[in-house]
């Protein structure tokens, strides 16, 4: 099995994982407790998932659970997209960020990347190079694109030498817009050559930030007010799923525009279940359990009937994202709770009675509300009312 096979094969359903159940890292998720996320996700046809860093435990841990999976149940399936952290010089250290130069640790998490390649390559499958490491709102520590590309060129003639499987594919992981499909600042030489030496592009989308920071698509119209309150919610996530496939093509045009042609992959997508800051109820009243089932399956679709695999975000929910506000947006992306309760988007999963025989940490799975739509249902804020066709149209 390779990259090329795996990556927009729906028989292969891609998730991003992290299994922290705690507010911090310190506390890392133990291999049995890994072992139970695998056969969770293994249940619901996920075959391939994202990790984000090689310097703490845990993606490690990660490839030591599968592989230990797989030596109890040969037919047991699991590989992974590792991702290696960059930093620019200075990042989380309470100095300066200087954009311009990278950090000294970033050779030693490549180096680490190349090894575990090469010593689990029938799971490794990519090697991502940084994760949003150049989009610019990543203010603590964004490199330029030329830091990527040194990295992806040396991984890539580790390829060549015959010191890293010739099938294993190299990209980065970023926000739509660092791909060339949002401002032109971030057109730059370095960037056309990064799109040439990637084996494939994973790109970032997320309408549900944009709710708040650019809402042309987020609303209810006053001409839709006589329908009824389902119908409504479900234009309203199916203009938000417009918008990701528009960030999708717009990356797809600039590379096509250098004279390339590539595949592109969602690296990360996903709506949060709650939020008490920009996007909850003192705001664009995005986020719950509903909207968030009915982007995830409106995603699903679509993305498995173009043959692009979409690393949805995430599988669990994890608490450390914001250590320091239990009601962050950041806490809250997960299918599951970290009780592992299925939240709506995986209800339909449940009925199917694939996980009964699994637990998260001793809980059986079970759905949130009691799996009482109605209930659920009331808890539904609606999007504002706005008159945003004329908007939309001054986007395309």
């Amino acid at each position: 099995m390779t990259a090329e096979k795996l990556l927009g094969n729906k028989e292969y359903q891609a998730m991003s994982y992290g299994g922290y159940r705690t507010n911090s890292r310190r506390v890392q998720p133990t291999i049995s407790q890994l072992k139970e996320d695998m056969k969770i996700l293994s249940a619901m046809d996920v075959k391939i998932i994202r990790t984000y860093n090689v310097h703490l435990p845990e993606a490690v841990n990660v490839l030591k659970a599968i592989k230990e999976l797989q030596q109890e149940n040969p037919d047991f399936e699991m590989y992974v997209m590792l991702g290696a952290w960059i930093d620019c010089k200075n990042a989380w250290t309470g100095f300066e960020p200087n954009h311009n130069e990278e950090s000294e640790r970033n050779a030693a998490e490549i180096a680490h990347a190349v090894e575990l390649a090469n010593e689990y390559p029938e799971i490794i499958k990519i090697i991502a190079v940084g994760n949003e490491a150049m989009v610019k709102w990543a203010t603590a520590y964004y490199v330029q694109p030329s830091i990527i590309l040194k990295w992806v060129n040396h991984l890539q003639d580790l390829k060549k030498k015959g010191q890293l499987s010739k099938d294993l594919w190299i990209t980065s992981s970023d926000n739509f817009a660092s791909w060339g499909g949002g401002d032109k600042e971030y057109h730059t030489a370095d960037l056309n050559l990064l799109i040439k030496a990637v084996d494939y592009i994973s790109m970032h989308t997320y309408p549900m930030h944009d709710t708040h920071y650019n809402p042309v698509f987020w609303g209810v119209s006053e001409s839709e007010f006589q329908l009824s309150k389902e119908k409504q919610l479900d234009l309203a996530m199916q203009r938000s799923v417009d918008y990701a496939k528009a960030q999708f093509n717009s990356v797809k045009k600039y590379m096509q525009s250098l004279g390339i042609q590539k595949p592109i992959h969602i690296g990360e997508t996903g709506w949060a279940t709650y939020s008490n800051e920009l996007y909850g109820s003192k705001d664009s009243k995005a986020v719950d359990e509903y909207k968030a089932g009915l982007f995830y399956h409106k995603m699903r679709d679509w993305t498995n009937k173009q043959g692009v695999a979409c690393f949805y975000f995430e599988a669990f929910d994890e608490p450390w994202k914001d250590a320091g506000n239990p009601g962050g947006s950041e806490n809250h992306f997960g299918l599951f709770t970290v009780d592992g309760n299925a939240k709506y988007a995986l209800w339909d999963v449940v009925d199917k009675g694939v996980f009964v025989k699994l637990k998260r940490d001793g809980n059986t799975i079970q759905k949130t509300f009691n799996g009482n739509l109605k209930r659920l249902l009331d808890s539904v804020e609606m999007p504002p009312i706005k008159e945003f066709e004329k908007e939309l149209m001054n986007t395309k």
